[in-house]
């Protein structure tokens, strides 16, 4: 589909929240960076030194089948390396399984504390907001969609959401946590997907880059979940102390360094992060064949919950944290009965929830319950509330 034009990119800024609106080029200034590193080579041309070379070898020698039954059981950040892995692979994960040393232990322990308090709003924003904002990431969307896990999209959005779940848990980053495993795991996946979608003819067709997934990639992708979050929360009036916010963005933070996103181009404010999340995000959404099929699929998904709402009130929800521009990009069918519940009843809800006014809506038992079941519907096709299994691909969707 056609791109944007330049109005249509400026309205959507609007409405997304974002001024400022540059070109692309412009972001990946070489100030603002989490250890105020001067950036060299832009992130757009930066994949994985690291882990890009070590998948390529396990996969043409067949390692990868063997990698994901002796990872299986690795879930703590505690737990003893895996036995069993091929000898390269060890001395990897040796290297990068740790916390890099400008890691803030009491930030990051902030943030998880937050993350538990403020866990209802991040289900909805990281679920019907960000994930959907995902399917018009056009790079994003066909990637997903051409690559293994695009083929069971319940699986894949399981996998996905354990990333934010265990960045969200209390003690993430403490030896007792999963989020370190949870990065490096999806780090290797991320290297392996790096070797394996270029050999789709499928991707190739309808892609604009040679290889997926740079660090320019992952950091378009940290702006429509963190920033967007962060944005969104403000803009609810959810109260969010400066060191909240400090803390809650530490943590994607090293969470960016643990997929191997080079230090130099980590936002190092708030600030910051807005400004590139104004200039590399926001031009680039688009809605795109593959991107639509995704969001049909997992605004099918969440309909599984039921629990009263109806597909309507999805639409509408997702059309009011988003845009109707994009609502209409994705074609959801307008339910305008639905669309003023979620415009009155979602902030009355929060006023309540916070203690801000004593007024409890009729409507406030049916999102909470809702929110929950979103989140457990994620954790490995709602059947655990642990983890959830990350494996490495071996080979790309068929079509």
């Amino acid at each position: 589909m056609e791109n944007l034009s330049r109005r249509n990119i400026l309205s959507l800024g609007a409405a997304l929240g974002l001024v400022g609106v540059a070109h692309p080029a412009q972001a990946w200034a070489s100030t603002g960076s989490v250890t105020g590193a001067t950036a060299g080579t832009g992130p757009e041309w930066v994949w994985d030194d690291a882990a890009d070379p070590l998948m390529v070898s396990m996969l043409e020698n067949g390692h990868v089948p063997a990698i994901n039954t002796a990872w299986a059981p690795w879930v703590n950040n505690n737990d003893p390396l895996p036995s069993g892995l091929p000898a390269a692979f060890s001395a990897y994960l040796k290297q990068v399984n740790r916390l890099p040393g400008w890691a803030d232990r009491t930030k990051l322990a902030r943030a998880a504390d937050f993350n538990r308090r403020r866990d209802m709003y991040l289900f909805m924003l990281y679920g019907l907001g960000s994930g959907i904002m995902s399917t018009v990431i056009p790079r994003e969307a066909k990637s997903v969609y051409w690559s293994a896990g695009g083929a069971n999209m319940q699986d894949r959005a399981a996998k996905t959401f354990t990333f934010g779940y265990d960045l969200s848990q209390l003690g993430a980053f403490e030896p007792t946590g999963q989020f370190v495993v949870t990065a490096n795991k999806t780090r290797v996946v991320h290297a392996a997907v790096r070797h394996l979608l270029p050999q789709s003819p499928h991707w190739r067709a309808v892609a604009d880059e040679t290889v997926p997934i740079s660090a320019a990639d992952i950091l378009v992708t940290f702006h429509s979940l963190g920033t967007y979050v962060h944005r969104k929360l403000l803009e609810w009036k959810v109260p969010f102390p400066a060191a909240d916010q400090e803390a809650f963005l530490h943590s994607w933070q090293v969470a960016l360094h643990l997929l191997g996103v080079p230090d130099e181009h980590i936002p190092q404010t708030w600030a910051a992060a807005e400004a590139q999340s104004a200039q590399v995000l926001t031009p680039i959404l688009t809605p795109s064949t593959e991107g639509i099929a995704l969001a049909e699929e997992l605004l099918g998904l969440t309909a599984q919950i039921d629990l009263g709402v109806t597909r309507g009130f999805l639409n509408e929800f997702v059309r009011n944290v988003l845009s109707n521009e994009v609502g209409d990009w994705l074609g959801l069918k307008r339910d305008y009965v639905s669309a003023a519940l979620v415009r009155t009843a979602w902030p009355a809800y929060i006023l309540f929830r916070e203690g801000l006014s004593p007024v409890m809506p009729g409507s406030f038992y049916m999102f909470d319950q809702f929110v929950r079941a979103l989140g457990m519907l994620f954790l490995n096709k709602g059947s655990s509330g642990t983890t959830t299994p990350i494996t490495i691909p071996t080979g790309n969707r068929a079509a």
